[in-house]
């Protein structure tokens, strides 16, 4: 389904993302058996494993590669509402969505068993970010509160405040965290990051609430994602803002979430009214729109090395190219 590993013999499809593939995209699975809607999800780094949170209290893992669900796991006392892989295929972390318990959980898929508690945080977790590298990663809160965690520790190894709602994440490498908010990008080195950031990126006056930052795999640029309905790319060592693209805005129960294409060429998004974007980063233009059925914003997440992304709603939706649409490859099915 995804694509990206051709068997021995067959011919191999090209990976370069391009505009013409990208617009030829559409819905190739779907998972419509959730019983309320996605919160959040997290492809594996290195596996063909897509995790998913849902406001029907469940975690699910699925193998994209065979295009089935694996694994539900209810988290009824906790509810769940952010998760994420660590390094290894079949543990995450989440945070819990009940109003009175907002310990994070390392929790083992395989036998359902808790692995560890990470317990300093007052308010509903919003932000959750892991380092691919190392065996720490980073959570921010409603509490005005960012913690830096270790997986093998279950107190917190550092605490930054915050004056607003924080959006978090780790550079690919685990060298650098941002922390967004107030209209502000921080840059921080995770080596010493007590000392404050070492740069501060300003988006262009958007003072409305971080949803989410994120950095392209290869470090060289970041996007913020705001409840206006803004999606800002900046140059993450210089912190030039490149563009800002427009989506309808977001409610204050929603998040606003974008990802960008694995070698950085695209950048995808939900919107507020439903609607899947596509944008060129080179460009700054947008290269493809999608309706959907839905009225809410999509979790988007693009697949590592794959010509897929995933978004989550009221379902989980498979987004691959559609081939016999390309010119380039007609005739060659």
């Amino acid at each position: 389904m995804v694509g990206t590993q051709p068997e021995r013999g067959e011919e191999k499809v090209s990976l370069e993302l391009t505009e013409e593939i990208l617009q030829s995209m559409e819905i190739g699975m779907v998972f419509r058996d959730y019983n309320g809607r996605i919160s959040s999800m997290d492809f594996h780094k290195t596996s063909s494993y897509l995790v998913t949170a849902s406001d029907d209290e469940s975690i699910r893992l699925y193998d994209v590669a065979s295009a089935t669900c694996l694994k539900t796991i209810n988290s009824k006392k906790y509810g769940v509402d952010l998760v994420c892989f660590t390094s290894h295929p079949t543990t995450v972390i989440y945070s819990s969505k009940n109003g009175w318990d907002e310990s994070l959980r390392l929790l083992s898929l395989n036998d359902n068993k808790y692995l560890r508690y990470f317990k300093g945080h007052h308010d509903r977790v919003v932000s959750l970010s892991l380092c691919s590298r190392k065996e720490c990663f980073i959570s921010g809160s409603l509490d005005r509160t960012v913690l830096l965690w270790d997986q093998r520790a279950e107190k917190c190894q550092g605490l930054l405040r915050v004056q607003g709602r924080p959006a978090t994440a780790y550079d690919d490498q685990g060298l650098v965290f941002a922390i967004a908010f107030g209209g502000y990008i921080r840059m921080f080195d995770s080596r010493k990051y007590e000392k404050g950031p070492f740069d501060i990126f300003s988006v262009g006056g958007d003072l409305s609430n971080a949803n989410a930052v994120k950095f392209s795999n290869d470090g060289r640029l970041m996007l913020l994602t705001t409840m206006d309905g803004h999606i800002h790319v900046l140059d993450s060592f210089r912190g030039t803002l490149l563009s800002t693209y427009n989506v309808k805005p977001v409610s204050m129960n929603s998040t606003l979430e974008a990802s960008f294409s694995p070698e950085g060429m695209f950048v995808v998004s939900g919107s507020g009214d439903g609607r899947v974007h596509a944008w060129s980063v080179r460009s700054g233009k947008e290269v493809a729109s999608w309706m959907t059925y839905e009225t809410e914003p999509h979790v988007i997440k693009w697949a590592p090395g794959s010509l897929m992304f995933a978004t989550g709603s009221s379902e989980l939706s498979f987004w691959i190219p559609d081939l016999s649409k390309l010119a380039a490859y007609v005739g060659r099915k």
